[in-house]
């Protein structure tokens, strides 16, 4: 797929999209570039493919690699989330497959979800601000309400292709790889969990460190343990997902065709998360503190950020 593409850009890409278990591309976009980018926190999943539609660029990123070898705590979100950052990317469409703790929410169903409860378990690494820089960036919307705005306005456009989408919900995000227990399952629901997923976590918070606008599309491919006696299996994801994944191909791309027409806005410049980390940071760690190589990384992510 990568094969004889350059691997360079010159343009920045304000848009990405984050492709998880059933979404491994994206239909009608024309690849233009393979850019394998190395951060301060090693290299990303995958290579970035730079895909353009109508002159707009747009980078697609395979959370779990090109051939799905990754299982969900040794993903480097850290890397991921630099690396996007680094082309220019401020507003993030996440894909995931996940489980539905709701009757109402079937298999085959959409959710863009606004709330996340993080039941991982401290494996993965989850900060850019450590080593000698601290920093506490707000997280209690953990998910960005303009671009749901956009996901759900797409999704009502194509109901008529059977597109159903629930606006607003809880992610679970447990450590797996294994699915859960029954008990689990059915304690999630009494916490007022909509669906579960093992990826929306560390990415949305360290989408939020870096300051670009993050929302997960969700696609129910089963209910979890807690509604029948049959274990939850990859068979049984992988039949839902492969009978929908037309609909998730065709939502992503609208959501995307939509983006693209807003590209220099505020709304996909993610002008309302501009400059959050300064305070955050800056007013944490005192300057006798600070460890040189610590402030290098967080430099990678905002250049001049040290600049006074």
């Amino acid at each position: 797929m990568t094969i004889d593409l350059p691997n360079h850009f010159d343009r920045p890409v304000h848009i990405a999209v984050i492709g998880g278990t059933g979404l491994g591309k994206i239909e009608g976009y024309t690849p233009v570039a393979a850019l394998q980018p190395m951060t301060p926190w090693g290299a990303p999943s995958s290579p970035i493919l730079i895909l353009e539609h109508n002159g707009v660029p747009v980078a697609f990123l395979a959370r779990h690699g090109l051939h799905h070898h990754l299982a969900p705590h040794e993903i480097p979100s850290r890397a991921n989330m630099a690396a996007l950052r680094s082309l220019g990317v401020r507003s993030i469409i996440a894909f995931s497959a996940v489980g539905s703790l709701r009757e109402e929410i079937r298999p085959m169903d959409f959710v863009v979800p606004d709330q996340i409860i993080d039941r991982t378990k401290g494996v993965r690494p989850f900060t850019f601000f450590e080593g000698g820089v601290v920093g506490h960036v707000g997280f209690a919307d953990p998910f960005d309400a303009g671009l749901a705005d956009v996901v759900a306005k797409c999704a009502a456009a194509m109901r008529g292709d059977g597109v159903k989408l629930h606006r607003g919900g809880v992610v679970v995000c447990m450590e797996g790889p294994q699915f859960s227990t029954r008990a689990e399952s059915n304690m999630y629901r009494a916490w007022g969990g909509s669906v579960i997923n093992m990826s929306a976590l560390p990415e949305a918070k360290l989408a939020r460190e870096a300051e670009m606008a993050y929302q997960m599309i969700c696609m129910a491919t089963d209910y979890d343990c807690w509604h029948t006696t049959d274990d939850v299996d990859v068979a049984m994801v992988m039949k839902y997902m492969a009978a929908n994944s037309e609909n998730a191909k065709h939502l992503v791309g609208a959501v995307l065709d939509e983006l693209c027409k807003q590209e220099n806005s505020d709304l996909v410049l993610a002008k309302h998360l501009a400059g959050t980390v300064q305070g955050a940071v800056k007013f944490m760690t005192k300057p006798a503190g600070r460890d040189p190589e610590a402030m290098k990384r967080v430099e990678y992510l905002f250049p001049g950020f040290w600049d006074e």
